[in-house]
């Protein structure tokens, strides 16, 4: 039986990264709550666009999903809250500021002409580099660091003393190799994937920040959609988002172990020190964003005892 409704659902994830992963539950959640009636077709690698052209191809109806995670903050200035350092203390700190705050972000990104079917996560982020193991951040200084297209990480990275450089994910292995950046920021599950422990010396374990990923579709797309469909594109984000933060956990322990195993040298990084170099970029955005105190205020709130 051929689907009633055929959804593409495209992604910057290489084969074996979270973002994968979080994308096929999805597609197999949806498939099986509905019977078969609905189809949602992954397409990974970058292969329907990188994450701003994928924001494009929403609108224009040329893609159902996507999964973006930094470059929200190009969409509106409120998800950049999530840029700012050490904001986010664990996964169970992060379901309360969704619990708590997802009306702000949803008017956010309806606003813009999308709509967040549901949370999954990119994920705590280390710097990997060729240069030397970061410490601290004086540690990064005059490092080439490939960052996400988001002002803020680039902002956070120069006030830490780097040389940050927005590019996108797909071309950040050749760069590596050939030189033309000295390292980059991710977790590790996008870190082992994309086999970045192949051309890197030194990983730092800084978990400077962590990334939410948002189920996205275009708001005009997604309210043309029946109710009955529209229960089981929202029902499945939700089972998808508690499949990530599972498989998000047990591949920090796994992947850890791979990047190790290639050869790459470890270093807790002083996170007390990267903590206090953070103050100016809470600042900026407080200034910069409209309501970005209230919000940095807010999501620190609700980060309890964990």
């Amino acid at each position: 039986m051929a689907a009633d409704v055929t959804m593409k659902f495209g992604h910057v994830g290489a084969p074996g990264s979270l973002f994968e992963a979080t994308a096929n539950h999805y597609a197999a959640c949806v498939a099986e709550k509905s019977g078969g009636k609905v189809e949602v077709q992954t397409f990974g690698s970058s292969q329907l666009g990188k994450d701003k052209e994928l924001l494009q191809k929403l609108k224009l109806g040329q893609v159902d999903f996507a999964l973006p995670s930094s470059v929200m903050s190009s969409v509106d200035g409120i998800f950049g809250v999530f840029e700012m350092p050490y904001i986010i203390k664990d996964r169970d700190h992060m379901r309360r500021v969704q619990d708590a705050m997802m009306d702000k972000f949803q008017t956010a990104a309806n606003n813009n002409g999308y709509h967040i079917v549901g949370l999954a996560e990119n994920g705590f982020r280390h710097i990997t580099n060729n240069t030397r193991p970061v410490n601290v951040p004086a540690d990064l200084q005059g490092i080439k660091l490939r960052t996400p297209n988001g002002e803020w990480r680039v902002k956070m990275f120069q006030h830490y003393g780097a040389n940050p450089t927005p590019m996108a994910f797909s071309d950040v292995f050749t760069a590596l190799q050939t030189g033309v950046i000295d390292g980059q920021e991710n977790p590790y599950a996008q870190i082992a994937s994309a086999k970045f422990q192949e051309v890197q010396k030194y990983l730092s374990i800084t978990g400077h920040v962590y990334t939410p990923a948002y189920i996205l579709a275009s708001k005009k797309h997604l309210d043309g959609q029946s109710d009955e469909v529209k229960a089981v594109l929202s029902d499945c984000a939700g089972e998808t988002q508690t499949f990530t933060y599972e498989t998000a956990a047990a591949l920090e322990t796994e992947l850890l172990d791979v990047i190790k195993e290639a050869g790459v040298e470890v270093n807790e990084a002083d996170k007390d020190a990267f903590i206090a170099a953070s103050t100016p970029i809470y600042d900026a955005f407080a200034a910069e964003v409209e309501g970005g105190q209230a919000l940095i205020d807010a999501v620190l709130a609700l980060a309890g005892s964990s």
